[in-house]
Formats: C-alpha cells, structure tokens, sequence
C-alpha cells in the first residue's frame, strides 16, 4: 500500500465522483459497516438470553450477572476504540486497521459458539480487540471523504448511520429465526447458529472493505515514515496481548472497577486532546472543551439508551405479553429489530429536515440536536412509566408499549449519534480526529458499563419485577428529562466555545 506522503489530508479529500449527491466511497463504506453491524447485533440480542439459559441453567438469578457481563462487554467493545483509533492515526493507517480488526472480530464470533465459559469470555473479548480497530477508523473515514466545510456532512453521516442500522434491522430477524427454525434443541444450542451465522457476516465485511478500498484513492494509508509490514506486525502482536487483558477486565475485575477504569481513561484523553489543542491556539482548545462537554451528555444517554440489551430483554422475556394471533409468540429478539426499523425508515426524513431547516437558518444547533436526543429517551420512560403503573394486567403489559419505547429511542438517537460522529470530525484537532473519534466511543463506553451496573440494580438478585423495573425505569425518566433541559439551557455557551461550528 501506499504511503500517506502521497495521500491527501483530510481537509483536502480527493476529487471523488460523486453517487446519489455524496461521493462514491461512502457507499462502499455504507456495505461494510452494514455487515460489520449484522455480526454484530446478530451475537447482541442473544448475549443475555444466553448467558442465563447456558451457565445458569435458565434461572433468574444470573439475569444480574448477566447484565453486568452484558454492560462490561458492550463498554469494552467501544473502550477500545481509543488504541484502535491512536493506532491509525499514528502507526498502521485506517485502511489496514480496519481489515485487521475484521480478522480478530471473525475469530472471536467462531469462539463463542463453544459452550465454555470461559472460552466464551475470551471470544468476547478477540470481539472487543477486533472492533477497537474496525469501529472508530471507518468512521472517520467517512469524515474523510468531505472537504472542511461540506455541508453534506452531516447527511453523509446520517446515510452512513442507515448503513449501521440496516445490518442491525436484518440480522436479529436473521438469526432468530434460524436459532427457532433449523433445529429442534434447546434456545442454549441454537444461539451456536445464532454465533456461527455472525462470524460468516463478519467475514463478508472484511472481503467487501478488501475490494473496495482502491474506491479510497489512497484515504488512509499509513502515515509517513512508517514501515507498513514490520508495524502491521507489531500492532497484531499487541492486538494478541491485548486479548488476555481484556478478558480480565471483563470477566475478572467486573462492571464496577471497569467503571473507574474507564473513568481514568477519560480523564487522561481529555488531557491529550486539550495539550494539542493548546498547541493549535485558544479557538481549537475553546472546540475541545466543547467537544468534551458533550461527550459527558453522551454517556448518560447511552447509560439508558442501552437498556435494550439488557433490562428491555428481560423486560420482554418475563413481563410483555407477546402472545400474538393464533397463539404464536413473538420472539424477543425480534424487538431488537425494531430500533433499526425505525432508523431506517426515519433517518432519511431526518437528514431532510435538517436540511429544510437549515436552508431557513433555523436548524436546532449541535447541543440542542443532543438535547432532543435526552428528551426523546425520557419520554420513552415516561411511557413505560404508565404502562407499568396503568396497564398490567396478571403481572404483564401489552406489546405496543415496548414498540413504541423503541421507535421513540430511536428519534432520540438519530437527534444524537450520527451528529456526534460528524461533530468529532469538526471539532478535534486535524492530527488526533482518530484518537477523538476513540474518545466519542470511549464515552458511549462508559454508558454502557454504567447501564449494564443499572439493569442489574433493576434486575436485583431474583430477578426483574414490575415493581422493580417501574422503579428503575422511574429514575431514568427523571434523570434524563433533567439533563436534556439543563443542555437546552447551556446550549448558547457550548456553540460559543464552538466558534461558528455548525
């Protein structure tokens, strides 16, 4: 491969020919995330299912350490993203990340097909190596391809997110349906189905990115200097070490020193981030310290936005009439599917309205898009709220109000996630936009390790009730609505500090 001395900075992207009104890449991109994704959400739906079905013989009690393991493992995965972007911005390049980090992940979905426990945690943790490389790095390539300034930008994103969530929408179907349908065993030996048909996924994202990546015209190649075989080694060797490590952490140390750990991890980004941007002058440290504030909004939305996985799972499993017509019952999780449903169906009406408001100059700003985010997923409690206190009937509620908590969660991440993708690429330093797109995952890490440590609160040591979720799901509400209101205030101050950043 080429060396980046030849590639252009990512202010200055190639003269790309452009398709459907973005360049052509974002498109190749689009595919390979969305296979990455369909791995992915494929092994999420059933990672707590399984868990208490495999190891706890199906009993109640592991829902608790199921969450936790769920919540630490989703942390990690997103953690991770800060070596892997440092890695590309400094040694291997994005392209070679990225094909590096589909290898490891393939490996570890084909891992946790075994029933050990244990190698079952270690393939979660080759998952969490291999999409600390893959996750942060294709996501600033997609920054890369618009020019400093291109208001298609946002919308690429946006795009791209459609990308994510439409792997997410077809592979919970997918995989359910197999793990019901091709054999007639246990759900604990189907979910192997489940693993095996996401380890294939993977596989077919690594050889899409493998062809495609010429579309790039030389976007990120390794930076100059470096040797790209002794240093893609290098980084394979760590990657290697890397895996008992984490394996520790997650299996080991728990959720809760996790916590800390990726409390102090933080802490020593930001110090990062704000030394280069002291390097560059008072406007680019004014854009960091904004940056950073909104990343402290992002770990509360995802703490709670994240519960899908976890307390929403058991939520459906034990307390959600899913009974349907002539007795069938709805799968739980086919629920999974309906966050990506709704994405892909609002996302593109989303990026239109932005686009409507901001041809009349009064699209809501970056803190205030990440307010709405907030508020959409308070009211989502809020719903939940009644229908545990207004509509239970034998100790369950009806299906439609967890649908609807899903599709409104859903416009509250569009208002949220890929605006933040794109922010990160306005707003760090040119040099670190990897190492600050790590930090934008590192910050969606640690909601999802403090929401893992909440769904096992909700959960307890019995497992969930309605008197506990309503409980659990009460607090969310309030803490959530509280912080989207407190953001719309402090919003003037933040695009303040943005300087003219849109």
């Amino acid at each position: 491969m080429a060396s980046s001395s030849t590639a252009p900075a990512p202010s200055q992207p190639p003269a790309f020919t452009d398709m459907l009104g973005h360049p052509r890449p974002l498109w190749m991109l689009f595919m390979t995330e969305f296979w990455e994704r369909f791995a992915f959400y494929g092994m999420r739906w059933a990672l707590t299912l399984y868990i208490v079905a495999q190891f706890f013989g199906g009993d109640p009690s592991g829902e608790s350490y199921a969450s936790r393991t769920y919540g630490a493992f989703l942390a990690l995965v997103y953690a991770t993203a800060i070596f892997g972007g440092y890695v590309a911005d400094r040694i291997i390049g994005y392209q070679r990340s990225i094909l590096l980090g589909a290898v490891i992940s393939a490996v570890g979905y084909f891992m946790i097909m075994l029933p050990n426990q244990q190698i079952f945690l270690a393939g979660l943790a080759v998952i969490i190596v291999g999409n600390g490389l893959f996750k942060p790095n294709i996501s600033t390539q997609v920054g890369q391809l618009y020019a400093t300034g291109d208001a298609r930008r946002d919308r690429g994103f946006t795009i791209f997110y459609m990308g994510i969530n439409a792997g997410a929408l077809v592979s919970p179907l997918l995989t359910g349906w197999l793990a019901s349908v091709i054999t007639d065993t246990p759900m604990q030996q189907n979910y192997k189905i489940v693993f095996l048909t996401t380890g294939i996924g993977m596989l077919v994202s690594m050889v899409w990115f493998w062809f495609g990546r010429s579309q790039l015209k030389g976007l990120g190649q390794p930076p100059a200097g470096r040797n790209g075989g002794k240093d893609l080694l290098m980084v394979l060797g760590g990657s290697l070490l890397a895996v008992p490590v984490v394996y520790l952490l997650m299996a080991k140390a728990g959720a809760d020193v996790l916590a800390w750990i990726l409390g102090l991890l933080f802490i020593a980004l930001a110090v990062m981030l704000l030394v280069e941007a002291l390097r560059e002058g008072a406007v680019q440290r004014d854009k960091v310290i904004a940056m950073l504030t909104l990343f402290a909004f992002n770990i509360l939305f995802w703490c709670f936005f994240e519960q899908a996985g976890s307390s929403f799972n058991f939520l459906a499993e034990k307390i959600v009439d899913r009974e349907m017509f002539g007795g069938w019952i709805f799968p739980v999780g086919w629920f999974q599917s309906v966050n990506p449903t709704a994405i892909v169906v609002l996302a593109p009406i989303v990026a239109i309205a932005w686009g409507v408001l901001a041809k009349r100059n009064v699209e809501p700003s970056i803190p205030r898009k990440f307010g709405l985010g907030l508020i959409f997923n308070a009211v989502a409690f809020l719903l939940l709220m009644y229908a545990l206190t207004h509509l239970v009937t034998a100790e369950q509620i009806p299906f439609w109000p967890l649908v609807v908590v899903y599709v409104l969660q859903t416009v509250g991440e569009l208002c949220l996630s890929p605006i933040g993708l794109s922010m990160v690429t306005k707003l760090a330093p040119v040099r670190y936009v990897g190492l600050a797109m790590g930090g934008w995952f590192l910050s969606t890490a640690i909601g999802n390790n403090l929401s893992g440590i909440f769904a096992g609160h909700v959960s307890g040591e019995s497992g969930m009730t309605v008197a506990s979720a309503l409980e659990g799901f009460t607090f969310s509400f309030w803490l959530l609505a509280g912080a989207g209101v407190f953001l719309f205030l402090i919003a003037p101050l933040i695009n303040k500090f943005m300087h003219g950043v849109k």
